[in-house]
């Protein structure tokens, strides 16, 4: 990443573009129009009796900026099948929880295929790649490094930061502004309780059946698999899941893990006993409780945390 590429980004992501979130929190659009392919559903955002969303029309970025930033930052997307997004169980508290540890987190509003967008199953990762570029176009105004931005991503949102760390050499939109000359590549990734894998015998997930359908070519599976895509460039790969998930079996975080230790690719694989799914930051009185040390432990070693 060159300096005068990153004076040309941050220029076409002026302060303007800022606008206020909830609670005071701002937001940065992913797009300075219509996203890649147009379409996508009209009206304002749904949210559902658990605070997760949907019917996003316009993907973006919620900041939650810590008291005494330590230049880290994280692009957090929570799960929800790719049907929804779980902000409020999920992806809020991890942000105010690496945000109280000084890492900046940034809280992605991603595309969901079903919802009529002309670019389909590629809307999700055009926005996850696009919310790495942003985060890098605007470290700094928020006193960012802007080669240490990371990734954190639950269930399904463990897919999409998945496929973001795998596949940073695939451009999945033609520019549309300077902060599109921005790495993609995240510096970290954790995937917690991670979709991984679309092919049999662990398809039995709305992850594939809004990526590829019901009844998916055998290639179009493997092209949304994540460990189809590991590659010894991937940074560092962290993974949580317990032995009792029945939404996404654990056997996709061993897949991934070996995927991993066969292409070189540093990987800290935790298997708990019980959580189940959706234990977010750790269900109290189960194994995944502990998860979030392990996971301060790892953060450190990469340099995200001091």
């Amino acid at each position: 990443m060159t300096r005068r590429s990153l004076l040309l980004a941050t220029a076409a992501l002026a302060a303007p573009r800022v606008q206020a979130a909830a609670g005071d929190r701002p937001t940065l659009p992913l797009w300075p129009g219509d996203p890649p392919g147009g379409g996508g559903p009209g009206g304002p955002v749904t949210i559902d009796g658990h605070g997760a969303i949907s019917t996003i029309a316009t993907p973006s970025l919620e900041v939650f900026v810590p008291a005494r930033p330590n230049g880290a930052a994280m692009v957090v997307a929570g799960g929800g099948g790719y049907r929804r997004i779980e902000v409020e169980r999920e992806a809020r508290p991890a942000a105010r929880w690496l945000a109280a540890r000084g890492i900046t987190a940034f809280v992605l509003a991603y595309r969901l295929p079903g919802e009529g967008w002309g670019a389909g199953p590629l809307a999700p990762l055009q926005d996850a790649q696009r919310a790495l570029r942003v985060i890098r176009a605007v470290a700094g105004r928020y006193g960012l490094n802007p080669d240490r931005v990371g990734a954190l991503g639950f269930s399904a949102g463990g897919h999409l930061m998945g496929l973001a760390a795998t596949r940073s050499a695939f451009a999945s939109y033609a520019p549309v502004d300077a902060a599109d000359t921005l790495s993609v590549r995240p510096a970290e990734a954790a995937l917690i309780y991670p979709v991984i894998t679309l092919e049999p015998p662990y398809n039995r997930t709305s992850t594939r059946v809004q990526l590829v359908g019901h009844h998916p070519d055998p290639a179009a599976s493997a092209e949304w698999s994540v460990e189809d895509h590991v590659r010894s460039r991937c940074p560092p790969i962290f993974l949580v899941q317990a032995e009792d998930d029945r939404i996404a079996d654990v056997a996709n975080s061993r897949i991934m893990a070996a995927a991993c230790e066969r292409a070189g690719v540093p990987v800290d694989l935790h298997i708990v006993a019980d959580g189940g799914h959706g234990f977010a930051m750790g269900r109290p009185d189960t194994a995944s409780a502990a998860w979030p040390k392990w996971y301060a432990a790892w953060l450190k070693a990469n340099g995200a945390l001091t």
